[in-house]
């Protein structure tokens, strides 16, 4: 780090402290103590680079290999990446230097698992080698690149402000997967269809439209700063990466499907006709680049998802997925924090872009799944410990590990949530009575709060 980077972080320790005397700060449901139990300095290929343990099992929660698929390894760049834009945002938010520093050192880890040509590997194995054969952690451009991407492209634009270096470093990391991103988009306006649903090929995995949305979290990231004047010789990369988060929020358009009068009620499926819960980010991604971009049919695609599917699953119950093609085959369970957060920070994005204070209700009453308004009424998220269980199993089960996943979908919710507190105020409700189109959720305090759909006048509010 340079002399200048030193006095940037020594201004922004001290703003912090003099913030601090100014008046006593809400105490917050944000605690980074399990996922640092979970996180380890390591030595990688001559880096010096933290990583994130994948597993953490009850009762202990000591470490565990993953498994899954052969011997996957120990940690990845799925939840490098995540934590690393989790403390990446505890940063903007809150302007804690810390969090600064341990993105620092997961992004260094995601930079280490880079290939040239710009595809990650995802595993590390416990000799700290890479797995390059496994078929979760080979050499590629889809999950864990797109990951990567996004973690990339915050950082590049956080650390843009606090070393100049480190952010162009992290820049030329995003630009050495645009190749990537090229490629999928000569497919641009070529359709597939699948039991009547069209497929847009020009997505991840061929209509991957949930990967593809933290892909294109990341290329947001990257044009706000590739778009600067003091960058003028990334301007054609910006124009270009433009167009990009444009056709890919045009194939998530395309794989909406109904309205909030209309089944499946404005849902973005998630890969060909299958509609699930865990990773469904489009809401995410198309409220935040229609705010960016000033494009209003991505912010009103949000909308439609928002008022016609996310208020039935709050009105109704969640649910873990559903195939389009055959809709009777919706599974409740199992239930996970990687489920939330996407529909939760997705509705704050969507208040960000419209101002429309039912958004952030919506958005905490969403993470009020983490705080036992579920279907096994249990308390997921423990803000003393920091740990979040990995799922419910059913109405009478809990999977009590607390792995690097749960761990950090729900930190990256609550970092969002923190800062919003008409929408922490949402998330100590429970729900007492409800049917598809009206439910009523109160508070520990007695307070209450009725939801409600119109089809007829395709609305929703609350009162």
């Amino acid at each position: 780090m340079n002399m200048q980077s030193h006095a940037v972080i020594a201004l922004l320790l001290l703003s912090g402290i003099l913030a601090g005397c100014q008046e006593p700060r809400r105490k917050s449901l944000v605690n980074f103590s399990h996922l640092e139990h979970l996180t380890e300095r390591i030595d990688l290929a001559g880096t010096k680079v933290s990583i994130v343990h994948i597993y953490a099992n009850y009762p202990d929660y000591s470490w565990t290999d993953a498994k899954d698929s052969g011997p996957e390894g120990i940690a990845c760049v799925d939840d490098a990446a995540r934590a690393a834009v989790v403390y990446l945002r505890d940063f903007e938010l809150n302007r804690r230097t810390v969090s600064l520093e341990r993105a620092r050192r997961l992004l260094d880890f995601i930079l280490t698992m880079q290939a040239e040509d710009g595809e990650f590997w995802n595993f590390i194995l416990a000799d700290h080698s890479v797995n390059r054969d496994g078929k979760t952690s080979c050499k590629s451009f889809g999950w864990w690149a797109a990951r990567g991407v996004w973690s990339l492209g915050l950082g590049c634009r956080v650390f843009r402000e606090v070393d100049s270096a480190y952010a162009s470093r992290l820049r030329g990391a995003v630009e050495r997967s645009l190749p990537h991103v090229r490629a999928l988009l000569q497919k641009f306006g070529k359709m597939e269809q699948e039991s009547g649903y069209r497929k847009p090929t020009w997505l991840l995995y061929g209509s991957g439209a949930d990967a593809t949305s933290e892909l294109m979290l990341g290329l947001i990231e990257y044009y706000q700063v590739a778009r600067s004047r003091d960058l003028h010789d990334r301007l054609p990369l910006a124009h270009e990466v433009h167009d990009a988060i444009v056709r890919f929020a045009d194939g998530f358009q395309t794989m909406q499907e109904g309205d909030l009068a209309t089944f499946p009620y404005g849902l973005h499926r998630s890969w060909g006709t299958l509609w699930h819960l865990w990773g469904n980010g489009q809401t995410q991604a198309l409220a935040t680049a229609g705010r960016v971009l000033g494009d209003s049919a991505m912010i009103q695609s949000a909308r439609q998802e928002a008022d016609g599917f996310y208020a039935r699953l709050l009105a109704g119950g969640l649910m873990r997925e559903m195939d389009l093609a055959d809709p009777a085959s919706r599974k409740e369970f199992d239930q996970i924090a990687y489920g939330i957060r996407p529909m939760a920070v997705g509705l704050l994005r969507l208040y960000d872009a419209t101002g429309n204070a039912d958004y952030l209700r919506m958005a905490g009453l969403a993470a009020s799944w983490f705080f036992g308004n579920n279907p096994a009424g249990v308390v997921m998220y423990d803000s003393a410990t920091g740990r979040c269980f990995d799922g419910i199993l059913s109405a009478t089960e809990i999977n009590r590990n607390s792995g690097a996943e749960s761990t950090i979908e729900a930190l990256m919710a609550l970092v969002e949530l923190d800062a919003y507190p008409e929408a922490l105020r949402f998330c100590r409700f429970r729900r007492m009575t409800s049917d598809s189109l009206r439910a009523e959720f109160v508070s520990p305090a007695g307070e209450r709060v009725t939801l409600h759909l119109d089809p007829v006048n395709k609305r929703f509010w609350f009162e």
